[in-house]
């Protein structure tokens, strides 16, 4: 900031020399043009009262005598001739010297004919010429232009125009060291005011680095604006990681809890086998399947939600029937909805009418997650119907809310192909989902701890993430509208764009896949 300052000072410095350099030429020029004025009219008057004859000494003797308090650098009488060429009218023939070297194109002639004064400078040099006439008996008269005895004459006068003072350059400089003392003290002040925030800034990154993601700089309220959003910036980075943190320890909490649970039983079993302890073999042998079955879903479904989330899935967008691969993909729970006594339908829309673009494989576990959810909570029935309109939706890919509470969401495209694609809704007439948790429901291991689930063999707890990830990767969107009814009831509403025209271009980047598809496990 110092030497922004003194920079500028030099600056100011420098422009100020330079402009009051031009400003003193420019005055001496102006006063010069009086001067010349001034002095060719004080020697017309003295040669017009003098008597003919004598007029030649008196003109000598009056510019002498009117120019000496003038403090010129030189001064020089010459006459003009009507084209406007300068001549010695003392001596015709010889050369015409102007003062102080002054070059002779510098006098413009034809503006002193039309009887305006001319003045210039060079350098530091400023002069003023000005044209009179008068009645002088010259040699050679007709050479320098004379009619009747009557000769136009230019009297040009040149002063150098007066320096800087030296007493300003030094208060100039006294001035200029009192403003870098100022400036130095301000800057210091303005550094440690500027400094501090930064500091604390850098101590409290070292130790979110280092792993205390409760740390946070303080907020200097009267700091300025930037060192404000600056502080609050590392606050709220510091509490997202926080919260980043508490939900990998809750999923891994949850997950280590899933895989403890069964891993539980078949030591239990196993063991109990092994020493011949066991009362029925083959009701512990089924429970060791089973439960060996649970976990290799779950690891299964970790496996893809790993894929997921690093895009090495494989997705294959095609242009389908939405109503085929849906009705598939239903139907395989019918038997198990009748075991449970519930009413599984699907209500395809007409042929034709459901083309989206999607992966078949995919979709069908979309659909096989969506249903085995609702199986778990359904008290009656559960609904799959396809509809291929346009549907009325928002911005968001989701239907006008008529009353309904708010929505879980997980949409992937804000506008486009999701506003006028299909929609595909799974709804079953269970006791609903509480307000509270209605925004979580796509959130991986989340479950509701206020509804009571049927258990269906044992879910992961994560098809709902899983079909959330999978309909984004497909350029979809998902949502949950709950309650659909009176009593309750959830309904799961996905959103799909139609093909596109043309041949089916590339997945998108995040469903490029290096790796082999993976299985269908509905969670």
């Amino acid at each position: 900031m110092v030497a922004m300052v003194a920079g500028a000072l030099v600056l100011a410095g420098l422009g100020t020399l330079g402009l009051s350099a031009l400003d003193s030429v420019s005055e001496t020029q102006a006063a010069l043009v009086t001067q010349a004025q001034q002095l060719a009219h004080g020697v017309q008057q003295e040669v017009a009262a003098s008597k003919t004859r004598e007029r030649p000494t008196v003109l000598r003797t009056a510019i002498a005598l009117l120019k000496s308090p003038l403090r010129l650098q030189g001064d020089a009488v010459v006459a003009v001739t009507p084209d406007g060429d300068l001549c010695n009218f003392l001596g015709p023939a010889g050369p015409v010297a102007l003062p102080s070297r002054l070059p002779l194109n510098q006098v413009d002639t034809a503006q002193l004919i039309l009887g305006q004064p001319v003045s210039g400078h060079r350098g530091r040099l400023a002069w003023a010429a000005y044209l009179f006439s008068t009645d002088v008996p010259v040699a050679n008269a007709t050479a320098c232009g004379s009619r009747f005895g009557v000769v136009n004459l230019v009297v040009i006068l040149t002063r150098e125009a007066p320096a800087i003072p030296t007493r300003a350059a030094e208060w100039f400089g006294v001035a200029a060291a009192a403003t870098l003392v100022v400036a130095l003290i301000a800057a210091t002040r303005l550094a440690r005011r500027i400094a501090h925030p930064l500091q604390d800034a850098e101590e409290v990154t070292g130790r979110i680095a280092a792993g205390d993601l409760a740390a946070r700089v303080p907020l200097p309220r009267h700091e300025g604006r930037e060192l404000v959003s600056l502080a609050d910036s590392v606050n709220q980075m510091a509490a997202e990681l926080q919260r980043a943190q508490g939900a990998q320890r809750q999923f891994l909490m949850s997950v280590s809890h899933d895989l403890r649970t069964p891993l539980t039983s078949i030591r239990g079993f196993a063991e109990a086998i092994a020493d011949e302890t066991a009362d029925d073999v083959g009701r512990a042998v089924a429970i060791i399947g089973t439960e060996a079955c649970r976990l290799e879903r779950l690891v299964g479904d970790l496996l893809e939600l790993a894929k997921l989330d690093s895009g090495a899935f494989s997705l294959r967008l095609t242009p389908l029937d939405a109503s085929t691969v849906t009705e598939d993909a239903a139907h395989a729970f019918a038997p198990q909805a009748a075991e449970l006594g519930l009413s599984l339908s699907v209500r395809p829309a007409p042929p034709g009418l459901a083309m989206c673009e999607a992966d078949p494989d995919r979709l069908g576990q979309v659909i096989a997650n969506l249903v085995e959810n609702a199986l778990k909570y359904a008290r009656t029935s559960v609904a799959v119907t396809v509809e291929g309109r346009a549907a009325e939706v928002d911005e968001a890919g989701n239907r006008p809310p008529g009353g309904r509470r708010q929505r879980g969401t997980a949409s992937a495209r804000q506008q486009g192909r999701g506003t006028t694609g299909i929609l595909i809704t799974v709804e079953d007439d269970g006791p609903g989902i509480p307000e509270e948790d209605l925004p979580r429901i796509f959130e991986r291991l989340f479950r509701s701890s206020t509804v009571a689930i049927r258990s269906l063999g044992g879910g992961s707890g994560l098809g709902l993430s899983i079909v959330a990830e999978l309909v984004k990767a497909m350029g979809g969107s998902v949502h949950a509208e709950s309650p659909v009814g009176p009593h309750g009831g959830t309904r799961m509403v996905i959103t799909l764009g139609r093909p596109r025209a043309g041949p089916s271009t590339s997945p998108p980047p995040q469903a490029r896949s290096r790796a082999e598809n993976l299985p269908l496990a509905p969670a």
